[in-house]
């Protein structure tokens, strides 16, 4: 017989009159304490950013005295020191679930990492260069890094870049944001101005044509759930996480759409592009081995039908077509190499309707990252630099081949008069 678990109540302080200055700190789920008044008619909430009862009930003190009497009221000169944890905390409350599932799960994992590299209980205002210095020599040999990493040894400076732009995030979004008391966070980013390490050259497979068909010979000796995706990977140039999240509730087969959730796109960009012939063909093959409707995954999990593929069989899936496929392994080649394919195929294409259909929120990411001529493309367009006719003359135009030499020119005669 199941048992009813009595739901445990959260602490609560509530302080000055109802209708007036009444003020209420309470407990959010996360542990950190939350602030709660009213202000011209509308309830307002903010996080203090600890979990300190005594100090919040302090607090809500002195913002009901400052509600009651805002004139008279003076607040205490002194200003308490902002730390590492009590910013985190108030991020994560506040912005951090407004993001993307998988952006959410990387925000908690990176802000971890800091806190326990740097310190909860450093001082924001008291980092500087050689703390920003610091860290990038450390997680570059490997000293530090998430608690849920699964390989030891350093990282690149592209993963280092990408720790340090939530950083920055936070910093930039603290100058922006008020304490108890009205005043701004951070009066400064202490990490502004520092320039981001960059990888000089990154590394950016793009899948051939060959190694696309090699696979989707054997796509189906892997599994008919790696057979879907990997042709939806082709025809949508969406990413892998975004194709295992597809659910039927997001395909319309008569209409030939698909929707793409925002909790499933590391950008959170929700949007609908259509389906060619090849990825409706495949998403009825996988109807065909899975008959399900409503919210229903396209490709049920073989441990869990409620949900899609997991990142980590999607990789299993890929290694074992290319062993299959007698493809020579290659660092880089893997489901986003399709995307950049996608990106590369589509060259000819506007940005715009190329970041639509892929799914880019910024069409000169596709610029930077995605678009990589092949050295036909390349020769092609040196040819069309060729002379027409009835073009203007100048100076030669660059030729494609071998170069003839030229014939030795006949002197001419001068009549000496």
């Amino acid at each position: 017989m199941m048992t009813k678990r009595a739901n445990k109540k959260r602490w609560s302080y509530t302080t000055g009159e109802k209708g007036r200055n009444r003020v209420r700190v309470f407990q959010h789920g996360s542990g950190v304490l939350m602030l709660e008044y009213r202000s011209d008619g509308k309830r307002k909430r903010m996080s203090l950013g600890h979990r300190d009862r005594d100090r919040a009930k302090q607090q809500a003190d002195e913002a009901a005295a400052r509600l009651a009497n805002p004139e008279a009221y003076q607040p205490e000169k002194t200003r308490e020191e902002l730390t590492l944890g009590q910013l985190f905390d108030m991020y994560e409350v506040e912005v951090t679930p407004t993001k993307a599932d998988n952006t959410q799960r990387h925000d908690r994992r990176t802000m971890e990492m800091f806190g326990r590299y740097f310190g909860r209980e450093r001082s924001v205002r008291g980092l500087d260069r050689r703390d920003y210095d610091r860290f990038i020599r450390d997680r570059t040999a490997g000293q530090v890094g998430p608690a849920t990493r699964t390989r030891s040894g350093g990282v690149k400076n592209r993963i280092i870049e990408q720790d340090l732009r939530l950083l920055n995030a936070i910093f930039n979004w603290a100058t922006m944001a008020t304490d108890s008391r009205g005043e701004m966070l951070l009066e400064r980013n202490p990490f502004k101005g520092y320039r981001l390490p960059k990888e000089k050259n990154p590394r950016r497979v793009v899948l051939s044509q060959e190694e696309y068909e090699a696979l989707l010979e054997v796509s189906k000796d892997v599994d008919w759930r790696f057979h879907v995706a990997l042709v939806l990977a082709h025809e949508t140039g969406h990413r892998a996480g975004a194709i295992a999240g597809l659910r039927w509730a997001d395909v319309d087969l008569e209409e030939g759409l698909i929707l793409w959730r925002a909790e499933n796109e590391k950008t959170g960009y929700e949007h609908v592009t259509p389906a060619s012939s090849a990825a409706l063909e495949a998403l009825k093959f996988a109807l065909s081995r899975s008959p399900a409707v409503g919210d229903a995954p396209v490709m049920p999990s073989p441990k869990d039908p409620s949900k899609g593929p997991s990142r980590h069989l999607m990789r299993d899936w890929w290694k074992r077509a290319e062993k299959l496929a007698g493809l020579e392994p290659k660092a880089g080649r893997g489901w986003h190499s399709l995307r950049r394919k996608f990106g590369s195929d589509m060259m000819n294409l506007p940005l715009k309707v190329l970041s639509e259909l892929g799914g880019w929120k910024e069409p000169q990411t596709i610029l930077k990252c995605y678009q990589h001529p092949d050295q036909d493309a390349l020769a092609e367009a040196l040819r069309s630099r060729n002379y027409h006719p009835g073009a203007r003359k100048g100076p030669e135009r660059a030729q494609i081949g071998p170069v003839r030499e030229a014939e030795p020119e006949t002197p001419k005669l001068r009549l000496i008069p």
